[in-house]
């Protein structure tokens, strides 16, 4: 039985991501037959956040969690537990991760239950990829760590992008480029990258970044080169290269194609960091920019490998990566409704410290 809830929920504007409300909405009654009760406790908010409002269009973020005509619901990956069940397999209080809306519940109709996970298969999921529909049961989790809970929603979701983005352009021989150039070197999401490809060694690894972070940049050990964006032109265009655009912005990624012509051999958009300069990226030289859509690479490789050996090793070295951000990357804990606009206006504006993982909640701090 549920009684008396109220789910609050953080909502932005589509045509104008500063825009934003909270939603209150009851709770009432039981469950209906496999329908189960999350209760969100935390989850990060990180430049990610706003790459998925980027792409709420043309990748369905928008449609994870459904809102009144001209409002969204941004998806970010967290904890929660399960506060009420109406699926026998299922049990309250069991901790799960996965991808939730800025809330304090989601109600879900789960299945394709296993001892390891569970889906949510409301209609409104059908047309989107499993993965992220997908809720990770901690009890079942080889590398689940309590003490580290912060820091898978803060960095496994993206690292599991930047390590399929390194698998791809390994798999394709890197296209034929010695370099590979990513913008926005100082987000997650790059850092990831920068390590995978670091890791890699197949390829050098150049980071692209503001002045202000370019020191930040140095000391994390991942980039063999860092620039900043007005130094476009000091590098080597007779050089084969890569791009993995992080940012989003139409000037940079121009200046990058520009400046290489046919030895941009690969242009891959996942970000959009610097969402305020998007724009229209056709009839550019080089290779076309294309997105990565890291699911169907997930089915592509399963299949190849074998869906157990593909992931058994991006945990391995996502394991790896995590000890390593301890080094470098600080954890910051809000709570509450007003806090949590503060900070996600902080992160969309791009005044977020790089060295510093925001964990936010709607309850209020116990």
């Amino acid at each position: 039985m549920v009684k008396n809830q109220m789910i609050n929920t953080l909502e932005v504007r589509k045509d104008g991501w500063g825009k934003t409300r909270v939603v209150s909405e009851p709770l009432t009654g039981e469950l209906n037959e496999n329908e189960v009760l999350l209760k969100v406790d935390s989850f990060a908010l990180t430049a990610n956040n706003i790459s998925y409002a980027g792409a709420g269009e043309l990748l369905g973020y928008w449609g994870f969690f459904p809102a009144e005509e001209g409002w969204g619901r941004i998806p970010a990956m967290g904890w929660a537990e399960v506060a009420a069940s109406a699926h026998p397999d299922i049990e309250h209080g069991e901790r799960v991760w996965g991808f939730f809306p800025f809330s304090t519940h989601v109600k879900i109709l789960a299945g394709g239950v296993k001892p390891d996970s569970f889906h949510d298969i409301s209609q409104h999921r059908a047309e989107y990829a499993p993965i992220y529909a997908r809720f990770e049961r901690a009890s079942a989790n080889p590398i689940y760590d309590a003490t580290r809970e912060d820091r898978d929603s803060l960095l496994r979701g993206l690292f599991m992008t930047s390590w399929l983005v390194e698998d791809f352009m390994t798999v394709n021989k890197s296209f034929g480029a010695s370099a590979c150039l990513i913008t926005s070197a100082s987000s997650k999401t790059s850092i990831a990258l920068g390590y995978c490809v670091k890791k890699h060694g197949a390829i050098k690894s150049v980071g692209i970044t503001s002045a202000g972070n370019v020191a930040f940049c140095e000391s994390l050990g991942c980039y063999d080169k860092v620039i900043t964006y007005q130094n476009i032109a000091s590098l080597d265009a007779d050089e084969p290269v890569v791009t993995v655009d992080m940012a989003g912005s139409a000037v940079v990624l121009s200046d990058l194609h520009h400046h290489y012509g046919d030895n941009m051999k690969y242009s891959c958009q996942i970000g959009a960091t610097h969402y305020e300069e998007m724009g229209a990226v056709d009839d550019l030289p080089g290779a076309t920019p294309e997105f990565f859509f890291a699911p169907g690479h997930i089915q592509t490789r399963s299949a190849e490998v074998g869906a157990t050996e593909l992931m058994t090793s991006m945990g391995k070295d996502y394991v790896d990566f995590r000890a390593d951000s301890e080094r470098w990357l600080g954890i910051n804990h809000s709570y509450g409704s007003r806090a949590l606009e503060e900070t996600y206006q902080t992160v969309l504006a791009g005044r977020s410290d790089p060295a510093s993982g925001q964990i936010v909640s709607m309850w209020p701090q116990n």
